[in-house]
């Protein structure tokens, strides 16, 4: 059994901590005042001022980007599937998905919600959904479709099954693949339940905090909100990692 690698606690908060010495140094030596860039020394007490707002805005999108994300891991990877299992429907869906995902998600925000007034949980989803299955789907498609075929004649000679093969080669090759792809939706979902928040605004999660900090020129509010963004989206990250750990550690490098 393996102890704790603290290299990989100690070094990412390291890096956050000289990343925050370095944007208040700047800002310092810049003389900037808070309503050109605010220092990280102002935004605690932004944080403690709103600290109720933030916990329930944060919560707000939170679960509407975890929804989100599990909606696009459910539909991407049963795409990922259907085109890496059949050439034919992968050249149909390929570019119909790269077309898709080139469009803007900020030009398709009003136009959801004109479509689904007032459902606003639903378009907070139904945009983080768009926007981050489609790397899922590619990186399920890649894995089954680079498949050896050694290994498929080998089953199918010893009596295998066409699922059997699915379930016990194909689907595990694909995990690494589908890990990494995860990791990018995660950041994609939560920018586009910000989106929503911010152009078709309704009152709840950080983007709708955002835009009040925006009307009232509280730059260190602005800021502060950009930082729990970025801290949910760590959160979510690692979140991954564990998971990846758990269903895909036999495929990390480790170095001899």
């Amino acid at each position: 059994m393996t102890g704790i690698n603290w290299q990989k606690i100690v070094t990412p908060i390291l890096a956050i901590v000289i990343f925050l010495a370095i944007w208040e140094a700047w800002v310092w030596y810049k003389g900037w005042p808070t309503y050109v860039m605010a220092a990280p020394s102002d935004l605690w007490p932004a944080f403690w001022r709103f600290r109720w707002l933030f916990l329930e805005n944060s919560w707000q999108t939170l679960w509407r980007t975890m929804v989100g994300l599990g909606l696009s891991v459910i539909v991407g990877t049963l795409l990922g599937m259907i085109m890496g299992l059949s050439r034919m429907m992968n050249d149909a869906l390929y570019p119909l998905l790269v077309g898709f995902n080139a469009i803007p998600k900020a030009t398709v925000v009003p136009i959801v919600a004109l479509l689904f007034i007032g459902q606003h949980d639903f378009n907070t989803v139904l945009v983080a959904f768009m926007i981050s299955f489609f790397p899922i789907a590619v990186s399920v498609a890649i894995g089954l479709s680079t498949l050896e075929p050694e290994y498929r004649d080998i089953l199918r000679s010893l009596g295998a099954s066409r699922f059997t093969i699915f379930w016990k080669i194909a689907l595990p090759k694909t995990l690494p693949e589908f890990f990494g792809a995860l990791k990018v939706a995660v950041t994609l979902a939560f920018i586009g339940t910000n989106l929503v928040e911010i152009v078709a605004p309704h009152g709840r999660g950080l983007g709708s905090l955002f835009d009040s900090g925006r009307i009232a020129s509280n730059y260190p509010l602005m800021f502060a909100v950009l930082i729990a963004l970025a801290l949910l989206g760590i959160f979510l990250y690692y979140i991954v990692v564990i998971l990846e750990r758990i269903f895909a550690g036999w495929a990390e490098r480790r170095p001899t």
